[in-house]
């Protein structure tokens, strides 16, 4: 399972929706090490003035990795992530997680990281098997 869902939040979905500060309340208990690296490269994309924001470090081991690989690859969680923070989370690899401005996208910056291009580039022999 990806997430931790309290029965009393399980029962609230089954009969309705779900407002997005439970459910990010949710991914913040259940994937504390993607919330991690989101919510840093999110603090920094905002504090800062680059154009966007990355971790380039790899997760310390494979619960960690698996975390950041379930809030990157649901739909759901990522975009719960980006409406939090108010950010575009890009994703290379399994480890590289960027957060951008909303106002990015489809900019040449932002482009150019989600391009296969920097997909290529960004291979290593230590990052095949993650």
């Amino acid at each position: 399972m990806s997430l931790d869902v309290p029965t009393a939040l399980l029962e609230r979905a089954e009969r309705g929706e779900v407002d997005d500060a439970d459910f990010v309340e949710v991914v913040r208990v259940s994937l504390p090490y993607a919330w991690e690296v989101v919510s840093r490269v999110a603090g920094e994309l905002h504090s800062g003035t680059a154009e966007f924001a990355d971790n380039v470090v790899a997760p310390p081991d494979e619960v960690a990795r698996g975390q950041l690989l379930r809030a990157m690859a649901s739909d759901a969680i990522r975009g719960g992530l980006e409406r939090h923070f108010n950010v575009k989370l890009a994703f290379q690899n399994c480890h590289r997680v960027a957060a951008f401005p909303i106002a990015a996208v489809g900019g040449e910056t932002y482009s150019t990281f989600i391009g296969t291009r920097a997909q290529l580039l960004n291979q290593s022999p230590e990052l095949r098997n993650c």
